[in-house]
């Protein structure tokens, strides 16, 4: 029986590739238990809320891309602040992105729950610092 890391990994990201590629290897590295994915950050934030409002486990960890069209990765950090749970100080966030923009990576550090910013794509590599 594998030993995962993490009970429940939430992947946000527009893009379906990237999902796909993120969730492989997540699962090929015993990641996480339970991987959901959501293609927005709508919809992310919307099932993060339906998890509160029942009073269930929020995601241990979450994968989040920067550039996304509507909301993006920052908008999503300033939404799930906002969120009223205390549970969601214990959500590690990990910031995903294919940009080398510097003002990127300076941002998300007004962010307590961003533990790592990580250039595309993800690697098992990666995951062992996690």
């Amino acid at each position: 029986m594998p030993n995962y890391k993490y009970k429940t990994a939430l992947l946000v990201d527009d893009n379906f590739i990237d999902n796909m590629i993120n969730q492989k290897i997540l699962n090929n590295s015993d990641f996480s238990e339970h991987i959901v994915v959501k293609q927005s950050c709508e919809s992310a934030i919307q099932y993060l809320q339906e998890l509160i409002n029942r009073q269930e486990e929020l995601p241990e960890i979450i994968f989040l891309d920067i550039r996304m069209p509507i909301k993006t990765g920052f908008d999503f950090l300033v939404e799930f602040q906002q969120l009223q749970s205390p549970a969601k100080d214990h959500v590690k966030i990990v910031m995903l992105s294919s940009s080398l923009d510097p003002s990127d990576h300076k941002k998300v550090t007004e962010f307590n729950n961003v533990t790592d910013f990580f250039g595309k794509p993800l690697t098992s590599d990666l995951l062992k610092d996690i």
